[in-house]
């Protein structure tokens, strides 16, 4: 955390959701919404503060089941994850502990509790699964849309590269803190943007970072339960009327393009941004560009 965030626990939904803020609270908010297994931290403070100094009162938070959020201790994830998976790319449902609506039942909780009648609001990844169907649920809570490397969950479209779906279900080689942290710098070189590398220090560094903060693996296969057992997000998104923004990598190997051409096929008059060479990450390099189209889509509200 840096000197600009200001942190706090919220009662949402029954659950306590911590959070960080950055810049003035009488800004007009923007609230982050973060994808599986990712905690706050993956919205990069830099990036938040970017968007700050615009004028804007940013906030992240963790997810249920993450970082310093509540955990659902004691709910089991029952069936064949391989059979739920199977489900989930023809657009069915399965039986899971919670759901992604359940998630944006969880963010509505949050907006309650900090007094905020509406946002801007965005996701990325899971993060933009959950805010397709907060926006569609909530219209009246939401001033703008921003999707980031998200899809509707819609039946057949491409699956994730083999490698980057492993990199997400393959665990330590066993419970020492070393060995997590190396799963973790695994996985994020594997889906990093080709074009932006962090180097091997910054991505450790973030690792050890976040594993200091919340290790909890069991979290991390219930919010996988969830995206697989949602099913299709589509009578969600297509009922989305909020100006709307959907930036999707060229390179993204886990959410293949096509998933955000899906949601923004699906909002009428959403703008749609393919940054070329750009995976399924935040590099500090696109920092500057994913501010502007935000910030770009922010205005169209006003207007």
């Amino acid at each position: 955390m840096t000197s600009a965030a200001r942190s706090g626990v919220a009662a949402a939904n029954g659950l306590e959701i911590v959070y960080e803020e950055f810049g003035n609270a009488d800004d007009p908010p923007i609230l982050l919404i973060m994808g599986l297994a990712s905690q706050l931290t993956q919205w990069p403070a830099e990036f938040c503060e970017l968007l700050a100094a615009q004028g804007f009162r940013v906030i992240r938070f963790d997810n249920r089941d993450i970082g310093l959020s509540t955990k659902m201790s004691g709910a089991r994830v029952d069936g064949n994850m391989w059979l739920r998976m199977g489900r989930s790319a023809i657009g069915k449902p399965s039986a899971v502990p919670y759901t992604l609506p359940d998630l944006a039942d969880d963010t509505r909780g949050l907006l309650d509790e900090l007094g905020i009648e509406s946002a801007h609001v965005v996701g990325a990844s899971m993060g933009g699964m959950i805010a397709q169907i907060f926006a569609a649920k909530y219209p009246e809570r939401v001033r703008t849309l921003g999707i980031i490397f998200s899809t509707t969950n819609q039946a057949f479209l491409p699956p994730p590269a083999f490698a980057a779906l492993q990199s997400l279900i393959t665990g330590p080689k066993d419970s020492s803190r070393a060995a997590a942290i190396d799963v973790a710098v695994r996985a994020r070189k594997t889906l990093a943007s080709p074009k932006y590398r962090q180097s091997d220090a910054a991505l450790r560094a973030n690792a050890e970072r976040d594993y200091d903060r919340s290790y909890y693996p069991a979290g991390i296969v219930r919010q996988f339960a969830a995206v697989t057992g949602t099913g299709s997000l589509l009578e969600y998104t297509k009922r989305i009327d909020r100006p709307t923004v959907v930036v999707h990598g060229s390179a993204d190997p886990l959410i293949r393009p096509a998933g955000g051409k899906a949601v923004a096929k699906a909002i009428p008059g959403a703008k749609l941004h393919i940054i070329d060479g750009m995976g399924h990450d935040l590099p500090p390099q696109l920092h500057a560009r994913l501010a502007a189209v935000l910030t770009e889509n922010f205005v169209r509200a006003r207007g």
